[in-house]
């Protein structure tokens, strides 16, 4: 992701400002793949770290099994320790992703990342359909939103609330 003052940026810190049940929480938000150690020295720092947020910056894209299991397992040290987490999962990866357990956890957060690029220029009847990977393979059926009622303004967050995160 091309985020302006944040090229080269492994850590930053903020509010998480996004709709999801972590917002307005103390965040550390992790890009890229770090090892529970280096995730600690930044949490030594004082900031009062309530949840941690991994794969900032749309860097949530192991290519192995091992990635992924490894990604899971420095979740789920946080998760054990108390801290809300969450992972932001783009939406080639979510296949892969279940296999893990980290949804069995109260405190953990997928966001399944959807691009809809220029979604205002998508008409009043569009809708998103949440299918399956073939017909009846996994899920009980097919949910259809309109994308209209997905827009709502209560749900939204303007990319300007982003300005008050800071690098580490």
């Amino acid at each position: 992701m091309d985020r302006p003052g944040f090229k080269d940026t492994e850590f930053f810190w903020g509010h998480e400002v996004e709709c999801t049940p972590a917002l307005g929480r103390h965040t550390l938000f992790v890009v890229g793949y770090h090892t529970q150690e280096e995730i600690d020295r930044e949490l030594e720092k004082p900031l009062a770290v309530e949840h941690i947020f991994f794969g900032a910056n749309d860097s949530f894209h192991p290519r192995t099994a091992d990635q992924h299991t490894a990604w899971e397992s420095v979740i789920r040290t946080y998760l054990d320790r108390g801290f809300w987490c969450s992972l932001d999962i783009p939406f080639d990866q979510v296949a892969e992703f279940n296999e893990g357990g980290l949804c069995e956890h109260d405190q953990f957060i997928p966001i399944i990342k959807v691009p809809i690029p220029y979604i205002r220029l998508w008409n009043y009847n569009t809708c998103v359909k949440i299918d399956d990977r073939d017909f009846a393979a996994t899920n009980p059926g097919v949910w259809v939103h309109q994308l209209h009622d997905l827009k709502r303004r209560s749900r939204f967050t303007p990319w300007s609330d982003y300005e008050k995160d800071r690098t580490l």
